[in-house]
């Protein structure tokens, strides 16, 4: 089988180590891909939301299966796209349709299905520009800390977290008056603040039936001891220590059972990853987002723990019969550190040369933000590595990803030396 990985960063690079593994795995391509999809397919210089460049890359060699990555394509309707296409509609696309993509496209939408359907979140009202001054008489009523979220996508970023009533109204201002995150923030969501410990939790699903894949834990602050700006991810951990058999029954049946029910009440097909952004309150699950693909950094600890044939267990997502798939998983614990870019996640400089890959040992390097130049690999983005590795339980696993950091070097690499400290 012929298959297409959209993407570029180490989620894509996971999944397409993870299928070039599997027997029934032919041409694996990765559009755009980077210096470490290289290793495991043909890399294809296309822009993932330009349907037509996908369309044309899909005819021309012959692929039968396409892996949506990231999640603007799905929020932009690449699946309606090729379900529309007289070429194309054979297809299958792991990654759900546009509305249903509006689970993670739209924190209102996500706000409003978990609310019809019981699944306990956080309380909420939403805001636009029109009904601000409501929206600062709203922040009165709560206790600090203040939630607010840009409905759109923000590429992570979308989400501040404030301790200050005044602050709080400014900030709103910002994001609805001034588009503080560009069209994502033309709506806000206000709410309430819950307290506890956040982790993740990752189904793929037919439309029909489920499996629930390992559990993960990321790192989103630049800094140790979680404190500065938000990333797109410093690493993750996967299993969870503290998600014991009590809590995880508590999560299929309280929120995973009733999200794969609701979208069927909802008549909304969803065939794809669905992410669960989770806290912990009292030993009770609450949602706090959800997502229409694989987590990154999670997919890089989560993915190397299914010990299935991946390509089998996508073919089963697509052809309905995922109740009759036996998922194995690897009972060691796996961990993955970031190497980001100085200056990351605000202004940092490209293209600086990556030593010492070739001298990592007993440990996976994904790639994400890097390219080959002259035969050299060089960062190309924020987050450029992700060293992932397995142990008898994480702190072994975490070591074992530290010792192999030592041997890697670029200008002005940066990383969290304390992954996992709150575990």
């Amino acid at each position: 089988m012929n298959i297409l990985v959209l993407g570029s960063g180490g989620r894509e690079c996971t999944i397409a180590w993870k299928l070039a593994q599997s027997a029934q795995c032919g041409n694996l391509f990765v559009a755009p891909g980077n210096a470490g999809t290289i290793k495991y397919a043909k890399n294809i210089d296309l822009n993932p939301n330009d349907f037509v460049a996908v369309k044309n890359a899909v005819i021309e060699n012959n692929v039968q299966m396409v892996v949506v990555g990231p999640e603007d394509p799905l929020v932009n309707g690449i699946h309606d796209f090729f379900l529309d296409d007289e070429h194309l509609k054979l297809v299958p696309v792991i990654g759900p349709q546009k509305y249903a993509a509006q689970l993670e496209g739209s924190k209102e939408f996500a706000k409003e299905f978990m609310y019809r359907h019981d699944i306990p979140t956080a309380q909420y009202q939403s805001f636009t520009v029109d009904s601000l001054k409501e929206g600062q008489e709203f922040l009165e009523t709560l206790q600090p800390p203040y939630v607010l979220k840009a409905d759109g996508l923000a590429a992570g970023k979308g989400v501040l977290i404030l301790d200050d009533l005044n602050e709080a109204k400014s900030e709103l201002e910002e994001m609805l008056g001034h588009k503080k995150f560009g069209a994502a923030s033309s709506k806000v969501v206000i709410e309430e603040f819950l307290d506890g410990i956040e982790m993740s939790s990752f189904v793929l699903t037919d439309s029909e039936n489920y499996v629930i894949l390992p559990n993960a834990k990321d790192y989103k602050r630049i800094g140790e001891g979680d404190v500065g700006l938000n990333t797109g991810g410093m690493g993750a951990v996967s299993p969870v220590p503290f998600a014991d058999e009590e809590f995880l029954s508590k999560v299929e049946n309280r929120v995973i059972k009733p999200t794969i029910e609701g979208l069927k009440k909802d008549n909304i097909p969803y065939v794809g990853f669905i992410f669960i952004g989770l806290i912990r309150v009292n030993n009770e699950p609450y949602v706090i987002e959800y997502n229409v693909r694989m987590g990154d950094p999670e997919t890089e600890v989560v993915i190397p723990r299914i010990q299935s044939d991946l390509v089998e267990l996508f073919r089963a997502t697509t052809e309905k019969r995922l109740d009759e798939f036996d998922l194995n998983i690897d009972g060691r614990s796996a961990t993955t550190v970031m190497l980001v870019s100085g200056g990351y996640p605000e202004a940092y400089e490209k293209g600086k040369e990556i030593k010492g890959l070739e001298e990592i040992d007993n440990s996976i390097v994904f790639h994400a933000g890097t390219k080959l130049s002259e035969d050299k690999v060089i960062t190309s983005g924020g987050r450029v590595l992700a060293v992932t590795s397995y142990g008898a339980d994480f702190r072994s696993a975490l070591k074992q990803s530290y010792d192999n950091i030592d041997k890697i070097h670029f200008d002005k690499m940066n990383y969290r030396k304390d992954i996992g400290f709150d575990l």
